[in-house]
C-alpha cells in the first residue's frame, strides 16, 4: 500500500522526534561499515551534522523536488518510458561542507536524498545512472551544478551512491539516461562559466578584475568553495551561444572553465 505525502511526512517528523529524544547524531561516513541498499531504494530522513558554514554562491532556479530525491510516481514513469538522452562519463560522489548547504536548485543539501549534480542538465532533470561495471543503477533527480573536475560528467549524493555501487569504488565509468527534463536540453536556458578551483582569495580576485574588465556588460561574481575559491561570468543575457565562446576561450592561471547551465 502506497503512503499519501501527508502520511510520509508525518513518519518522517516521528522519526525525527524519536532521533531528537535519543539523543542520536553524527557526521561521519565510514566506507568500511557502509551497506549497501537495495537499487532504487528511497533513502530516509537526514541526521544533523554540526559544522563551521562557509559562503556559497547564490542559488539561481529553484526547482523544488520530493524530499527523497525520487518519489514513487518517478520510479513508475521511469519503468514505463525510454530515456530522451543518454550519455557516458565518470561518476563520483560527493557530500556539503557543511550542515544547512543549499543545491542549486535552492534545497537544502540532504545525503541520503537520491539526486544529483550535473552541469548542463536542467535542473529537477529525472535520470538514471547506471555503473557499466556491476550494472547496478538508481534513479535521481539533478539538484546541484558539478562536478568541476575534467572528465567527469556526474556528481553522486551518498544514497546515490550507495545505491549504483559508486560509493566504495569512488570513481566509476557510468550511463546517464535521461527519461524527463522540464525544460529543452539542447537549445535555450540560462549559461555561465565557472572557473577555479583557484588556491587563494587573492588569485580568484585578481581574474575576477581581468574579466570585469574584458568583459565589462558580463556579470562576474568571486565565491568561496571548500578550501578553495571560485569564479564565474555570466554573459549578457545569460547566453548560451556566448558562455560557449567564454569556456573554450578562457585560460584562467588555475583550474579549469566549465561550461554551467543555470537554470
Amino acid at each position: 500500500m502506497s503512503l499519501t505525502f501527508r502520511q510520509r511526512k508525518a513518519m518522517c517528523l516521528a522519526a525525527w522526534a524519536a532521533l531528537a529524544l535519543l539523543g542520536a547524531s553524527g557526521c561521519a561516513h565510514h566506507r568500511e561499515t557502509a551497506q549497501l541498499p537495495p537499487p532504487q531504494s528511497l533513502p530516509p530522513p537526514p541526521q544533523a551534522c554540526p559544522t563551521a558554514p562557509r559562503v556559497s554562491p547564490p542559488a539561481q532556479a529553484p526547482t523544488l523536488v520530493p524530499p527523497a530525491g525520487v518519489s514513487a510516481e518517478d520510479l513508475d514513469y521511469v519503468a514505463t518510458h525510454t530515456p530522451i538522452f543518454t550519455e557516458m562519463g565518470l561518476a563520483t560522489w560527493y557530500t556539503a561542507p557543511y550542515k544547512g548547504r543549499r543545491a542549486a536548485n535552492g534545497q537544502i543539501f540532504d545525503d541520503r536524498a537520491m539526486t544529483a549534480a550535473h552541469r548542463t542538465l536542467p535542473m529537477g532533470s529525472l535520470i538514471v545512472v547506471t555503473n557499466l561495471k556491476t550494472g547496478e543503477s538508481g534513479a535521481m533527480r539533478v539538484t546541484d551544478r558539478g562536478p568541476f573536475i575534467q572528465g567527469r560528467i556526474v556528481d553522486l549524493t551518498i544514497a546515490a551512491a550507495k545505491a549504483t555501487g559508486v560509493y566504495r569504488a569512488g570513481l566509476v565509468h557510468v550511463r546517464v539516461d535521461v527519461y524527463q527534463a522540464p525544460k529543452p536540453i539542447e537549445k535555450g536556458g540560462r549559461w555561465c562559466v565557472q572557473i577555479g578551483a583557484f588556491h587563494s582569495e587573492e588569485l580568484a580576485d585578481g581574474y575576477k578584475e581581468m574579466l570585469q574588465r574584458r568583459y565589462p556588460r558580463s556579470t562576474v561574481i568571486e565565491f568561496a568553495g571548500q578550501n578553495s575559491y571560485w569564479v564565474r561570468i555570466r554573459p549578457q543575457g545569460d547566453s548560451r551561444e556566448q558562455a560557449e565562446f567564454l569556456a573554450r576561450n578562457l585560460r584562467p592561471t588555475e583550474g579549469e572553465a566549465f561550461l554551467t547551465r543555470l537554470d
